[in-house]
């Protein structure tokens, strides 16, 4: 159902329309089965909108063809996105394929990682091959098009930023995925130096164990102790027992 003619300024009725998520004034058609059920639509395929000002159904553009309204103050003809809420820094990053937001000066794309990080992590991240193409470690949700916040640990795996926090929270240190530690653990290990140290282990339990460390996965033989085992090569008490290593 299309208006009576009637052509409103570009900004009318800006910030009124849309969702909790997006301010917007259209509303999309999508193109798939036109059946009731929620399900995720392919945002590059969409090639309909509603207005939601004049009831106008047209091609997927920003400016209403009858009303004459910004249909969202930011569009993105790629993703066919609309937003009115700006504040937000929208961009369009092509080798991701879809809209991020937090501004375009803000974000590089890293290729190796698949995904925009914040220029802070310019040459100061560690990088894993499509580490945000996986699903968060905590919480399995995926973290590519993820609305929430990430956090890249020292390993260069990926995780929610809000999940690494419960997981400091939780006292639990360690990557979930690859056991490194995930954040700069040096103090702690000079405690246990000073625990280790202090706490003489009877004759009877000072054999050795070979251990294996999950920072620097070097395999050491070290003296068996009840506190922890260090690791022979960075110092680190991150390790585990291991079986001996078999000769070449």
């Amino acid at each position: 159902m299309a208006n009576s003619g009637v052509e409103f300024p570009k900004d009318f009725g800006k910030l009124e329309f849309g969702c909790l998520h997006y301010k917007r004034r259209c509303k999309i058609r999508a193109p798939c089965c036109g059946e009731h059920d929620r399900h995720e639509i392919q945002r590059h395929d969409v090639e309909r909108v509603i207005c939601a000002v004049c009831k106008t159904e047209q091609p997927a553009v920003q400016v209403c063809s009858s009303c004459g309204v910004n249909m969202g103050e930011y569009f993105c003809s790629i993703c066919k996105f609309y937003d009115d809420d700006i504040t937000k820094g929208q961009y369009h990053c092509d080798d991701c394929g879809i809209c991020r937001v937090g501004g375009k000066d803000k974000f590089f794309h890293c290729r190796t990682c698949g995904s925009c990080y914040s220029t802070q992590l310019l040459d100061n991240h560690s990088c894993v091959e499509n580490s945000m193409k996986q699903q968060c470690p905590i919480c399995c949700e995926y973290l590519f098009d993820s609305l929430k916040g990430t956090h890249i640990m020292v390993c260069g795996h990926t995780i929610h930023a809000d999940c690494f926090k419960e997981l400091l929270n939780h006292n639990k240190y360690t990557c979930p995925i690859c056991s490194k530690s995930a954040i700069d653990m040096s103090e702690n290990w000079r405690l246990l130096d000073l625990e280790v140290e202090a706490t003489v282990m009877p004759e009877v339990f000072r054999n050795k164990v070979w251990i294996l460390c999950n920072d620097c996965n070097s395999t050491s033989e070290v003296v068996f102790h009840i506190i922890g085992h260090k690791c022979s090569r960075c110092g680190s008490y991150n390790t585990r027992n291991t079986a001996k290593p078999s000769l070449p």
